[in-house]
């Protein structure tokens, strides 16, 4: 069994400087949050490699960690795109066959991001991009956005659309009133990422995404990020959405999932009825998610070898065989 991890992440030194540098209006909390992790991100190399062994992973498929290039002004996002993209190439060139590569976008220029895209894909040999929920507090559903979608539909390039911090405001509405630590929890890996993200999925269903962009295949991690779970109760909007399916369709056609380092059993199988394993893909989360032991790889080997193999890597490996090079 070959195992490819799809929600694998690292940073560079001068992302982490931009992040720092930013008007703190803009700032993601996650940043500071995950700073005792800042090693193993900027890792590209044998510490990673022996992570990945230890966990029984063969492949990585790396990408820019949140908040990525998202909350930066435009000049700066366009020139770190470039070299988060080369930096990985490199990596990626030194391992080819336990690196792969997801690609980091510009995405305040959404021109330049779909450019971007274009290059990693065709050039560098990428397998995608890794997408965030919204540019600053623009929603990515918004037409300027659109470019992206459209260049990810040409390549035949999937986009894994992964949490972000909910705005300041929701933030404060919702997740605040414990202390410092519970709140940005909260906020955060606990639950705000996950309704902030499946939110995001499903503005770009009602947005008509799909219908304008029907090949554009999306990866969601954390099973779906919530909404995977309410489907049925999503769908009683049909009547009035003017769309050209039910909600539960587009999953079916343009979503994939992936645990996202959650390795739940019980989440598998829910998934596993509702989509199948034909839209099931492996992710760890490298480094947020522990998979010391082999503890993601032993999660499942409770499938059948034909669902096994269709989500360890097959799946991956037929969506990788179809993009424009």
């Amino acid at each position: 069994m070959r195992v490819v991890g799809l929600e694998e992440h690292y940073v560079t030194a001068e992302v982490v400087e931009a992040w720092v540098n930013l008007d703190p209006r803009w700032q993601d909390p996650v940043v500071a949050a995950t700073a005792g992790l800042r090693q193993s991100l900027l890792e590209i190399g044998d510490q990673r490699l022996a992570a990945m062994d230890d966990a029984g992973i063969d492949v990585q498929v790396a990408s820019l960690t949140s908040p990525g290039l998202w909350n930066l002004a435009p000049a700066d996002a366009r020139a770190l795109q470039t070299d988060c993209n080369d930096q990985l190439a490199a990596a990626v060139a030194a391992h080819p066959d336990r690196l792969q590569g997801f690609a980091t976008l510009a995405a305040p220029d959404p021109a330049a991001a779909a450019d971007e895209l274009g290059r990693a894909v065709t050039t560098l040999g990428f397998n995608g991009a890794l997408v965030f929920s919204r540019v600053r507090d623009m929603p990515i559903d918004r037409h300027d956005f659109w470019p992206v979608f459209e260049a990810a539909e040409q390549l035949g390039a999937p986009l894994y659309l992964h949490p972000q911090s909910p705005p300041a405001t929701v933030r404060e509405a919702y997740y605040a009133g414990f202390d410092d630590i519970v709140s940005a929890a909260f906020a955060t890996h606990g639950v705000g990422w996950h309704y902030d993200t499946g939110v995001q999925l499903l503005r770009l269903i009602l947005a008509g995404v799909f219908d304008r962009f029907p090949n554009l295949q999306v990866i969601m991690g954390h099973w779906g990020e919530m909404v995977l779970f309410f489907l049925d109760r999503i769908d009683r909007m049909g009547g009035i959405t003017h769309l050209e399916r039910p909600v539960s369709e587009y999953f079916r056609s343009n979503v994939f999932v992936t645990p996202g380092g959650i390795f739940s059993p019980r989440y598998l199988h829910w998934a596993l009825e509702v989509l199948g394993a034909e839209r099931i893909m492996f992710a760890a989360d490298y480094p947020f998610a522990s998979t010391a032991g082999g503890v993601g790889r032993d999660f499942l080997d409770a499938l059948d070898d034909e669902d096994r193999n269709k989500i360890a890597s097959g799946n991956w490996d037929r969506m990788c065989a179809g993009i424009r090079r």
